[in-house]
């Protein structure tokens, strides 16, 4: 558990039911933290108890009632070293901002970065023995306890084989990515390119530019094959 300065406010249903700087950063896991929210910083009227989460009656799930909807994705700590926190499921909310940035998917880890560099290696990705993208101006991305991915220029790939995807999945750091199928001798396979569209200011670097997932393509730097 660790305290952050940050404002951070959760919206709902319309309306804003935590506005603090005093959250805390839980790590549940190793990835990424959530936040919890003293309960003094939620309207205090929008919430209610439903049932202990255990024996000791020291959490309880709990009800976040909006003006026409409700979730009741919250527990509420009233015993042990969370004492008095509020625990709301990242994707019950409808948006959470860190000052005026709204961010995405979970809480960033203010011990984890991105560093996005222009290189002029190689890169070159495969499918099933087809180049699918090749290109010598790219963006490579390295992001904290992660394996480097290399962001190739749109206008690098070999369309005829590439087809749009509805998926879409969202990241803190980069925002909001869009996919691509990869077709080759009628076989497909779904979603192995992201690019963003409209990156995060931080990541703007990466706008107009595709990935491949290196882990189910075969990937060549200066056209030596990335080990896996």
């Amino acid at each position: 558990m660790e305290e952050t300065p940050r404002r951070v406010r959760g919206l709902f249903d319309g309306l804003y039911y935590f506005d603090t700087t005093r959250a805390r950063y839980i790590w549940e896991h190793a990835y990424y933290p959530a936040f919890y929210i003293p309960v003094q910083d939620v309207k205090a009227s929008s919430l209610a108890k439903i049932e202990s989460v255990d024996k000791d009656e020291s959490a309880f799930l709990s009800q976040l009632k909006g003006g026409s909807k409700s979730t009741d994705q919250v527990i509420w700590f009233e015993k042990g070293p969370l004492t008095g926190l509020i625990r709301f499921e990242f994707a019950a909310l409808d948006a959470w901002f860190e000052e005026e940035q709204r961010i995405y998917g979970h809480p960033k880890d203010p011990y984890k970065r991105i560093d996005i560099l222009p290189s002029s290696r190689k890169i070159t990705a495969k499918v099933d023995g087809h180049i699918i993208a090749e290109s010598s101006n790219n963006m490579f991305l390295y992001e904290t306890m992660l394996k480097p991915r290399y962001y190739m220029p749109l206008s690098c790939a070999q369309w005829q084989y590439l087809t749009p995807s509805e998926t879409t999945t969202i990241c803190p750091y980069k925002g909001m990515a869009n996919y691509y199928n990869v077709s080759i001798d009628g076989k497909e396979h779904e979603d192995l390119i992201w690019w963003y569209k409209y990156p995060t200011a931080e990541s703007a670097a990466i706008a107009g530019h595709m990935c491949f997932y290196n882990e189910k393509v075969k990937i060549l730097i200066d056209d030596v094959e990335e080990e896996a």
